[in-house]
């Protein structure tokens, strides 16, 4: 969507499909603390004013930051997730987690700590790099460690982050599920939203060749269809687990009749 805002719904869109989309930025707005009338737009990969700053300002007080050296980190972040080779690792995504993991609250045990690990996860994106999460972890530790907060909560939020590699072994930790659920929950979006998605991730991989690009895209889908299940928490397994699976296998027809082309 590239904003949150109260509109009249984007046009072409049915009636289901509009209330999936104002449900969406009830959610993200929630997320966000924000007010739920009004228009608040928030440009998501712009480097632009947005208003996360006082969420994130509580947040980071709750470890003793004071408010100036949390808003020097958010500019930071800002900057990071407006990067132009961003089309979906953006502040979009941020808010979409934000909004999932606030839905899952009573499953985890440190939320705070989850709510940190979901600023960090991707700020660090080079869709070049295999180290993206490494090098995310180590920035959430410097950028963090001397405001503060405590070792063992950025102990956390690095494992946790390292997580979001998404090796298909099952999470035992709580929060790790959740995070994982809420990173994946764009593969059981609605067709429309799953279609920006897909079309997002292409342009971030643009400087891969496009035969290349789709043999490597369906052998990823296919990966996640091969395992028992995508999501880990009951209620994410429960509610999207079917779509995603329906997402994906469009998504890799698609891949496959572009391959082949007109015969």
């Amino acid at each position: 969507m590239g904003f949150i805002a109260d509109r009249a719904g984007p046009r072409g869109l049915t009636r289901p499909r509009r209330a999936i989309h104002f449900a969406r930025v009830k959610e993200c707005r929630a997320a966000l603390d924000l007010p739920q009338t009004g228009t608040i737009p928030i440009p998501m990969n712009s480097s632009d004013y947005l208003p996360m700053r006082q969420p994130w300002a509580r947040l980071l007080a709750g470890y003793g930051v004071a408010p100036a050296p949390a808003e020097r980190v958010l500019d930071q972040l800002r900057a990071a997730y407006a990067e132009p080779q961003r089309h979906y690792h953006n502040l979009e995504h941020i808010a979409e987690m934000l909004a999932v993991a606030a839905r899952l609250a009573e499953l985890t045990h440190d939320r705070p700590a989850l709510q940190v690990a979901i600023w960090f996860h991707d700020a660090v994106y080079d869709p070049k790099a295999k180290d993206n999460e490494e090098r995310s972890a180590e920035l959430v530790v410097q950028l963090l460690g001397p405001l503060g907060v405590p070792s063992q909560t950025l102990d956390r939020v690095v494992t946790m982050i390292r997580a979001t590699q998404h090796t298909g072994a099952e999470p035992d930790d709580p929060d790790i599920a959740v995070l994982l659920d809420a990173d994946l929950a764009i593969l059981g979006a609605e067709e429309t939203r799953y279609a920006a998605y897909a079309s997002a991730i292409r342009k971030e991989y643009a400087w891969v060749d496009e035969a290349a690009y789709r043999a490597g895209r369906a052998a990823v889908l296919k990966s996640f269809l091969k395992r028992p299940r995508i999501y880990t928490t009951a209620p994410m397994f429960g509610s999207t687990e079917e779509a995603a699976r329906r997402n994906m296998r469009a998504e890799i027809s698609r891949l496959t009749l572009e391959g082949e082309g007109p015969k």
